[in-house]
């Protein structure tokens, strides 16, 4: 049965690329697949937008293609990438340019569409559209702040700009696991759109779960595996493989990792990533499919080989989600150390000589929130704190607090509060980091939108020569 490989990228922006380049090299993949964007991902590179308008794009893309491309054009092996963020066009230009500077070419395919700000701005549209989706609260209350607003696309756009011969596709925010969906369904030839029967519909399940064990790079294979006491025996983390699947025309697939690679694929690694981030394993929503995890089967082959079969599939709904991000004010946050003796006195002292000079100061702000690292930053509520006498026989105790104000004065001066309590505050602190720390705020709007508009505005784009 015909079969193809496809390995994982990254699985954030700024996650290593030389696994990449050794599935390329030993693997045997016929495509990568790459997932830039995390859920806050675009509220980064709003700020880059807001300095630079040419910005916008998750710009590890540039220098992981210089060093990618000529090992994937040895090789045969062709790119799939949502780095393009909030500018893909931005993205593919800025790739181009490099690759001439060095010499090289590719066809590039941009899938722009994503983009739907304008209809949450739209203020003469019907009441209770775009609610927040976890608390029903309208958009009204930020609509005014809004500062981008994308719908996650689904993997059909990137099967089209395969079938036209793209070597490189950049999208914008498109469905994690749909980046994967896309080169296997070109592959193999599976509709996507017009998938209605039960056997189409489970063969994309099937490639949207291969998708999921391999959307988050390493984390795939073996890297932040949690299991105490297990997790010491993942080999070689420093030099990690990132997952591969390869994919028969009947959606059953085998999860691996090239040859000679670290970390480790087996029945707990996979099962692991399989449930992450999952809330319904019986109904994993997704723009190409609406995933039923119930029956899926994992065998465990050895030698870092998984095989995985089981998947269902339904046909998914008529709204998309959106991520919206908005204008929330500003934070300010300083880092404060005491040593011993007594340290959590001293910095409850400090504490409450901070928040007597706001309030005397009338500075005004929404919270301020404090934590311990290496006590409690980690766990929050989930790690209850020592009593007062052991926390004072402790050898430091680090406190970072963390101001949040829709005013930047405000913010821009919470620094200043603090060190003449370095000569005239509580004895032997270990000094401060972060006193001129001020950063704007973006607010996460999630909502739907409904499909039909969004997909008939959806564009593909080829850039670029084929070498």
């Amino acid at each position: 049965m015909k079969s193809v490989r496809i390995g994982a990228g990254l699985g954030f922006y700024g996650d290593a690329w030389e696994p990449v380049a050794a599935s390329i090299e030993r693997g045997d993949v016929q495509f990568i697949a790459s997932d830039h964007l995390a859920e806050l991902t675009l509220a980064i590179l709003q700020k880059d937008r807001q300095r630079d308008p040419a910005l916008g794009y998750a710009r590890d893309v540039v220098p992981l293609l210089l060093r990618l491309w000529p090992l994937m054009q040895r090789h045969g092996v062709r790119f799939v990438c949502n780095a393009g963020g909030l500018n893909p066009r931005g993205a593919a230009q800025a790739v181009l340019a490099a690759f001439a500077a060095k010499g090289l070419k590719a066809r590039i395919a941009v899938v722009t569409g994503d983009d739907v700000l304008p209809r949450l701005a739209d203020t003469s549209g019907a009441g209770g559209a775009f609610a927040h989706l976890f608390t029903g609260a309208p958009v009204d209350a930020v609509r005014e702040r809004l500062v981008f607003a994308n719908a996650y696309l689904g993997a059909d756009p990137i099967v089209q700009a395969l079938d036209e011969g793209a070597q490189i596709v950049i999208t914008g925010r498109v469905a994690d696991a749909a980046l994967f969906l896309g080169p296997i369904a070109h592959a193999h030839g599976w509709s996507i759109e017009g998938a209605l029967e039960g056997a189409e519909l489970d063969r994309l399940a099937q490639g949207l779960a291969v998708g999921h064990l391999l959307e988050c790079s390493g984390q795939g294979s073996g890297g932040n595996f949690g299991a105490q006491g297990h997790w010491q025996t993942i080999p070689d983390l420093a030099h990690i493989g990132y997952p591969i699947a390869e994919v028969a025309a009947d959606g059953s697939a085998l999860i691996t990792k090239a040859p000679g690679t670290g970390g480790r694929i087996n029945f707990d690694t996979v099962r692991q990533q399989l449930l992450y981030e999952v809330h319904d394993p019986h109904a994993y929503h997704s723009p190409d499919v609406v995933l039923d995890m119930g029956g899926i089967r994992l065998e465990d082959e050895g030698q870092d080989r998984v095989r995985l079969t089981g998947a269902r599939g339904r046909a998914p709904g008529d709204r998309l989600k959106v991520v919206a991000g908005f204008r929330d004010g500003y934070k300010a946050e300083v880092t404060w150390g005491f040593s011993w003796p007594d340290a959590w006195d001293k910095s409850q002292q400090a504490q409450a000589t901070i928040r007597a000079l706001l309030k005397e100061r009338r500075m005004p702000h929404e919270e301020l929130y404090v934590e311990y690292p290496g006590l409690n930053s980690a766990h929050g509520p989930l790690a209850p704190l020592p009593a007062v006498d052991a926390l004072n026989q402790l050898n430091e105790i680090w406190t970072r607090l963390v101001l949040r104000t829709n005013e930047k004065a405000a913010a821009e001066g919470f620094g200043r509060l603090f060190p003449w309590m370095g000569l005239s505050g509580p004895a032997y602190t270990c000094g401060f980091t972060g006193l001129h720390n001020v950063s704007e705020l973006l607010g996460i709007w999630p909502t739907l939108v409904e499909r039909e508009g969004v997909e008939a505005g959806v564009r593909i784009e080829l850039l670029g020569d084929e070498s």
